[in-house]
């Protein structure tokens, strides 16, 4: 059963504080153009982001949008460029590794993983990393703390193999992600989910060393990051974009001191609370479900 949202007053509460804080904003914008989130209520006027707001309003504004019916996925504008942007909380949800099933109908796709499971436990799902031809993971895959793939570390063309690449994972509340030679120096114990892919977009803070401005490949592509507090970010393209303007979009807009490419071109989301269930061949998937 979905439950009641915050009453008008809370929301009215909500759209005051966000104001408040627009107003209080003072330190300049890092590279990049401002984000623009897209007007749940009545449109107002439009106002340039800085980083220090977007990380005093974050919390104000997904409350507001849950409120709203679209659950932990925002829609935002960067660099001309619409993008979808969820947010895991660990004190909200849990995440695990899964794969899209390998045959049976709808094949390959969240929606036929999705097939016969409870909506309401699900917050969002996003394609979780690279695949070979048979939908499994090029690189290293935990799911249920089992390994199924182990790390990989070759050398090779595309992009998982833009060194250094990496692996998103996590036990309990606590969620990182490492570059590939820093996951397999410093984690002994196996985590209940992981999962590898490249190029880091991401790496303390600083932009991967070999990823252009603006490249000329552009393509619908998605990422995960993580920020100072432990949330995750996941972040899909709603049009073609850089891998530059994606890398900008996780360091100055969400402070993520380390981000992820997952994939690009088959990049998928479900959201139940929209009803948006993209159709693209998937492999890896990474699923997060309410506490």
């Amino acid at each position: 059963m979905t439950p009641h949202g915050p009453s008008p007053t809370r929301i009215a509460s909500l759209g005051a504080l966000a104001a408040a804080l627009l107003l209080t904003a003072c330190d300049a914008r890092p590279a990049g153009e401002p984000v623009v989130r897209t007007e749940l209520g009545e449109p107002v006027e439009s106002v340039s982001s800085q980083s220090d707001q977007a990380a005093l309003d974050e919390a104000a504004a997904a409350e507001l949008a849950l409120a709203q019916g679209n659950g932990p996925c925002q829609s935002v504008t960067f660099e001309g460029v619409p993008l979808t942007h969820c947010i895991a909380d660990p004190e909200q949800h849990r995440i695990r590794a899964s794969l899209a099933p390998s045959s049976g109908a709808n094949f390959g796709t969240i929606e036929g993983w999705a097939a016969g499971r409870n909506e309401s436990d699900i917050a969002f799902v996003m394609n979780g990393g690279m695949y070979d031809d048979n939908l499994k993971a090029m690189g290293y895959f935990v799911q249920d703390s089992d390994r199924l793939v182990e790390l990989n570390r070759a050398d090779g063309s595309g992009n998982f193999f833009l060194k250094p690449n990496g692996v998103f994972f996590g036990s309990n509340d606590r969620w990182r992600i490492l570059d590939t030679e820093t996951f397999l120096r410093t984690i002994g114990d196996r985590p209940q989910f992981g999962t590898q892919s490249g190029p880091m977009l991401v790496i303390g803070g600083d932009l991967h060393p070999d990823i252009q401005d603006n490249g000329p490949s552009k393509a619908i592509r998605n990422g995960v990051g993580i920020d100072a507090s432990g949330k995750a970010h996941f972040v899909i393209s709603d049009a073609p974009l850089s891998f530059g303007q994606l890398a900008r979009f996780f360091r100055d807009e969400l402070n993520a001191t380390n981000a992820l490419f997952l994939d690009g071109n088959i990049s998928s989301l479900w959201n139940p609370a929209t009803g948006r269930m993209d159709s693209r061949r998937v492999g890896p998937l990474l699923v997060v479900e309410t506490k």
